[in-house]
């Protein structure tokens, strides 16, 4: 899959750490309802980050 594709998903997921606790998660009143989400969402979006980026490479001018 494209690079850039695989950055759409990681938008995507940002989306959902903004609609999921204000609407699935709403009714949940104890604090590790969203807490948990985000921090799901977090280690989802580094790992798409570390496979994104996996091959770049550094170049440069001497």
């Amino acid at each position: 899959m494209k690079r850039s594709k695989w950055i759409w998903l990681v938008w995507a997921v940002v989306l959902l750490c903004y609609l999921v606790p204000y609407t699935l998660l709403s009714n949940v009143a104890l604090w590790y309802g969203s807490f948990l989400f985000w921090t799901f969402a977090g280690l989802v979006i580094i790992g798409l980050n570390v496979f994104i980026t996996k091959d770049f490479e550094e170049h440069r001018n001497d």
